[in-house]
């Protein structure tokens, strides 16, 4: 879809699961590589921000299509790696309305869940993925919004507190994808900090 750029969210260092979901192999392929393919289907250009061990991640992943930004300050939260991101679509040749904003461990996410989104895309929206009611990702951001949703980004909440200040469109993708994020290792407990 035209106008939509992908932005994967890819730097964390994944403490609770132990080591950086970017290198988690899930069903044959890297999360971060199941995470560019979905968005590649759905939007262009295709962004993706690694953090935690970004040379082992660029060396052993397909990342094919997808142009890779390092966010050095990873170890500070979600909100570093938008803000990457953000700036690095800002500077982007050729006109993006909308940003949809992607998370590397969530493998269910589908491009049916992406299009009914990216349907959305204008450079003043803003519209959240809903399932079964709640609120989950992938999150549409349009250009008017990403010097703001940039600067009150803070932490691990990412463009939270941008969102719940502005009206948000709530797009219903119950069944279109598996909203499920692996926070840690499939049967396995969660790591020591």
């Amino acid at each position: 879809m035209s106008g939509v750029a992908g932005l994967v969210l890819a730097a964390g260092g994944g403490r609770r699961y132990g080591m950086p979901k970017a290198l988690v192999e899930y069903e044959g392929s890297l999360l971060v590589e199941r995470a560019v393919r979905t968005a590649r289907a759905v939007c262009d250009p295709v962004l993706v921000v690694l953090g935690a061990r970004a040379v082992d991640v660029w060396r052993t992943a397909d990342l094919d299509g997808a142009t890779v930004l390092a966010n050095r300050d990873w170890e500070t939260g979600m909100a570093s790696s938008l803000r990457t991101g953000l700036e690095g679509l800002r500077g982007w040749p050729g006109r993006i309305d909308a940003a949809l904003v992607l998370l590397v461990d969530m493998p269910g996410m589908t491009p049916a869940a992406l299009e009914r989104l990216a349907s959305h895309a204008a450079p003043d929206a803003l519209a959240v993925a809903t399932y079964d009611g709640g609120r989950g990702h992938p999150v549409l951001i349009g250009r008017e919004h990403w010097a703001g949703v940039a600067d009150s980004a803070t932490g691990d909440e990412g463009a939270r507190r941008y969102l719940a200040a502005h009206e948000v469109s709530e797009v219903d993708c119950t069944g279109l994808a598996d909203p499920t994020d692996l926070d840690v290792p499939p049967g396995g407990v969660p790591s020591a900090p």
